[in-house]
């Protein structure tokens, strides 16, 4: 899991220093509006009212930096796997209640993904920069998702309630749906002109086609 990549161990003895959380609140700040290899750490230092020093006195390099950013968010926000802290979720599972697991499953991503622009955005730049923590996040976090999803809807094949196909393909067209809606309610219509909804009705209609589609039955 993404929290064992990143060890929470040291994280709780050091939430009490403020200087070093205004570094790492400042830090993903201007990590997103300027990714990576465009954020110095004398402009963190100016911004977050620090001496460089001060800043490499908690993180060695910028890379420490930017890894204590991921760390902290998996120990203290929640780079959680929903199935691990959503309870109606792990029910639905159990039970086999196709709906609300894939209801649930999107509610989560949503009010995640949307909740934490900045790190969303965190997230796209280091992907666009080719930055090796992409790679860990999405070995660690993504790819775990479309194992645990696939699994899922290779055991509700195995039952005979889904049709044959690739899961991974199902569970691509899942998340592509939930990322975009994401993307667009955060980067491209802020405003939500070209659809404005809930978390709630978007998870409610993206599960809905998911296991429905969106042909009449004839």
């Amino acid at each position: 899991m993404i929290k064992d990549l990143f060890n929470c161990d040291h994280v709780g003895k050091m939430t009490g220093d403020k200087r070093r959380e205004q570094i790492l609140h400042t830090a993903v700040s201007l990590f997103s509006q300027r990714g990576f290899s465009g954020t110095t750490t004398k402009e963190i230092a100016r911004v977050a009212g620090v001496s460089e020093a001060m800043v490499f006195r908690h993180f060695s390099t910028k890379s420490e930096l930017y890894d204590a950013i991921l760390g902290d968010k998996s120990c203290h926000d929640g780079i959680r796997f929903p199935w691990e802290e959503n309870p109606v979720l792990h029910e639905a599972i159990k039970n086999k209640d196709d709906y609300n697991v894939f209801f649930n499953l999107a509610l989560n991503a949503l009010i995640k993904q949307q909740a934490d622009e900045n790190f969303l955005r965190l997230l796209f730049y280091s992907a666009l920069e080719e930055h090796e923590l992409a790679d860990r996040f999405f070995n660690e976090f993504v790819a775990r998702l479309y194992e645990f999803i696939g699994g899922y809807i290779k055991l509700r094949q195995n039952d005979g309630v889904m049709r044959e196909m690739n899961p991974r393909i199902v569970v691509r067209a899942f998340l592509g749906m939930l990322i975009h809606h994401s993307l667009n309610n955060i980067l491209w219509d802020r405003n939500r002109r070209l659809l404005d909804i809930t978390n709630e009705e978007a998870a409610k209609n993206f599960a809905e086609i998911i296991l429905r589609g969106v042909l009449k039955k004839v």
